[in-house]
């Protein structure tokens, strides 16, 4: 008896070309592994035989495989239309079944891993009677109609762990083993498979250049379904050094070339897509992203001066809370939403020069020349703009949204008093209250279109950490101010949370008291350090002991429409500890939560009644050398689409409520908050 083997069925409806599938991801898997392959088609008993099959199949082949014996089964001899020769399956090291009804009822306890094969009926159609020519032609409608009847009762889609669109357009079998490595069930076995995919090489090119960075986005992945732009919008000329350093880079990237790959998770549930396949599997995403980043996977190119080598970007959700110490709360939009960037452009402000990343592919060639004719043309575009400064395209006119509060004016500020009657109970010290904007967008050309939206809202409101997030239906424009966390290559951790925000005003002598306001505003002063002491805490549980200290402490920063009180919380990261936990246990921002942050979670559960979503969550990149940079997911328009062109606005806004507040100024702040995204979209607040 041979050692179980892993038993990988492929399934779906006639002629959505599972064989030819089988055929050549066994072709790939055996480079490394011994493979069986099983087809169903051999084991029916006739065209009428559908059901009897896959008993057959289930009964004679695949529990002997599961208990790695030899298969010993009667095949059926199409041309005489009997039981044929007696045939033999050996187990191995992967078997693979394939054919309609291979992961049938019956079959998923003995199954590790099922795939579903799909395309359209008209492709379908076509390339059975192909394959199988005048023989198949008669019995199509019979066939078809017993595959109906058995999906009807047995949803083997619905319960698929890998789903593929196969085109024929030999892009299957590569997109299927790239996303059978997320299944844990199957992943051990392809461990050989896994170290190729460690072994990437990094091409990197570096042109002196500054191109206009939203013309060049435009242009490389404009028309890309799934693409990130972290971009520092904010000039780095004339900044204090820390602020500097946060606005130097700005990354540009989609999920388009071999490598590309998206990922979503909701309420427990994490679906890769990597070309035409998407896999899903169960369990915490911050144990998934422990499984996919941390490691250093690639170095940085010699003089590369930024940390990101290519790797995961995107955002995480608020309702992640529920694997940090927050309750389980469903929102509307995916809890975490991440590409794979296996290319990607660097824009370096303070050197002025643009670096062009990909790993090495078949597609990098072409990629890297289509890369280069982008950054001129959009070094010309800002050529252009720097001389002719009146050319500049504003975005198109729309009808401005009206926006309603989830909370009226009066409700915020009983929301205000409650949380101070739980400061005075003992049960928080500060309570980071939200609430939420939100206005319909019609279809057409009155509605709000996200890319332009967005270009406009970063020329008013530049800021360090401002992103343009796409995901298919889903749009983040957000102009954030804030770092979350800061984990570099070597380990050193930063966060840099804000907590005491004034308007601008255009009077600079008006403006200089707003800002002199802040700097010696005790209320201010005390909300922040109690946040950084939260943040002290997060960092010191992966932290090198004595490592943690406060290099900055309530200073103040100016941005266009805000001034902010900054602090700077530095540490570092205990050899061999895992990187995605570390992220975990200071997720979400303390900034965003208040402090002690487990027990106010729950309180603003409580008081908030509502998901936040995208907001409060976190938006920034995992990088292959082992770094990432995360900011805090305000100052953010999210767009979602409803279908037809239509879509709904979302706005967040909040402010930490502490024993010295007032219900009306906590009232004020959050109307200071949204000004910058409302009139960007020429909006108000909402009245009430």
């Amino acid at each position: 008896m041979s050692p179980a083997p892993v038993i990988i069925a492929i399934d779906g409806r006639s002629g959505s070309g599972k064989t030819t599938l089988a055929i050549e991801l066994a072709a790939r898997l055996r480079e490394h592994h011994k493979v069986s392959l099983f087809h169903l088609e051999d084991i029916y008993p006739g065209w009428n035989g559908l059901a009897a099959g896959i008993e057959r199949y289930v009964t004679t082949v695949l529990s002997p495989l599961r208990r790695g014996e030899n298969a010993e089964w009667v095949s059926w001899d199409w041309a005489r239309h009997y039981d044929g020769e007696a045939r033999t399956t050996r187990p191995a090291e992967i078997v693979l079944v394939e054919g309609v009804g291979a992961a049938a009822a019956a079959a998923v306890p003995l199954l590790d891993a099922v795939i579903w094969a799909d395309s359209s009926d008209a492709d379908r159609r076509a390339r059975a009677l192909a394959r199988d020519g005048d023989t198949y032609e008669p019995f199509w409608d019979q066939w078809a109609a017993q595959e109906a009847e058995w999906l009807a009762a047995d949803d083997v889609p619905s319960r698929a762990d890998l789903h593929v669109l196969n085109l024929a357009d030999g892009t299957a079998p590569d997109d299927v083993l790239q996303a059978l490595q997320y299944l844990p069930a199957v992943a051990p076995a392809l461990l050989p498979e896994l170290a190729a995919r460690r072994g990437l090489q990094l091409l990197a090119e570096r042109i002196e250049a500054r191109p206009e960075a939203g013309q060049l986005f435009a242009a490389l992945f404009g028309g890309s379904p799934n693409a990130v732009w972290l971009d520092s919008s904010l000039d780095p000329a004339g900044l204090a050094p820390e602020a500097a350093e946060r606005s130097r880079f700005s990354i540009l990237a989609d999920d388009g070339g071999r490598f590309g790959q998206a990922v979503r998770h909701s309420s427990g549930r994490t679906r890769v897509s990597t070309g035409q396949a998407t896999v899903t599997t169960d369990g915490p995403f911050f144990r998934w992203l422990d499984g996919v980043w941390g490691r250093r996977a690639l170095r940085a190119p010699e003089a590369y001066p930024c940390e990101f080598t290519l790797g995961w970007l995107g955002y995480l959700g608020y309702e992640l809370k529920r694997e940090t110490g927050g309750s389980d709360v469903t929102a509307a939009t995916p809890d975490a939403c991440l590409i794979f960037a296996g290319r990607a452009v660097v824009l370096d402000h303070a050197e002025g020069t643009a670096w062009l990343l990909t790993l090495d592919a078949p597609d990098a060639g072409d990629w890297l020349e289509t890369a280069r004719t982008a950054v001129t043309a959009a070094a010309s575009a800002q050529a252009a703009a720097h001389a002719s400064p009146a050319q500049r395209v504003s975005a198109p006119q729309t009808t401005a949204p009206r926006f309603a509060a989830r909370d009226s004016e009066a409700g915020y500020k009983a929301k205000v008093t409650e949380a101070q009657r739980e400061i005075a109970e003992g049960n928080t010290y500060e309570v980071c209250l939200t609430t939420v904007l939100t206005a319909a967008s019609p279809a057409g050309p009155h509605g709000v279109d996200p890319w332009p939206a967005y270009l406009d809202l970063r020329r008013r409101n530049p800021a360090p950490f401002a992103s343009f997030l796409r995901f298919g239906g889903l749009a983040v424009a957000s102009t954030s101010p804030e770092r979350f966390l800061q984990i570099a290559a070597d380990g050193t951790m930063r966060a840099e949370p804000i907590k005491g925000t004034r308007r601008r005003d255009t009077d600079p002598g008006t403006d200089a008291a707003l800002r002199r306001e802040l700097e010696s505003s005790a209320k201010d002063r005390a909300e922040n350090i109690m946040i950084v002491d939260l943040l002290r805490n997060d960092l010191s549980h992966f932290a090198v002991p004595g490592s943690v200290a406060v290099s900055r402490l309530c200073a103040i920063e100016s941005y266009a429409t805000v001034h902010q009180m900054v602090s700077t919380i530095d540490a570092r990261l205990r050899p061999g500890m895992p990187r995605a936990e570390a992220v975990a246990a200071c997720f979400p921002a303390g900034s965003m939560t208040g402090a002690p942050k487990v027990s106010t979670m729950a309180i603003l559960d409580r008081l908030e009644g509502a998901p936040r979503g995208v907001y409060s969550g976190a938006i920034g990149y995992f990088s292959l050398s082992g770094a990432a940079d995360l900011a805090v997911a305000i100052r953010t328009l999210v767009v979602s689409a409803l279908g037809e062109g239509a879509a709904e606005l979302s706005l967040g806004v909040g402010g930490a409520v502490t024993a010295d507040s007032t219900p009306q100024e906590e009232y004020d702040e959050i109307r200071t908050k949204a000004f910058g995204v409302l009139s960007t979209l020429g909006a108000g607040f909402p009245s009430g």
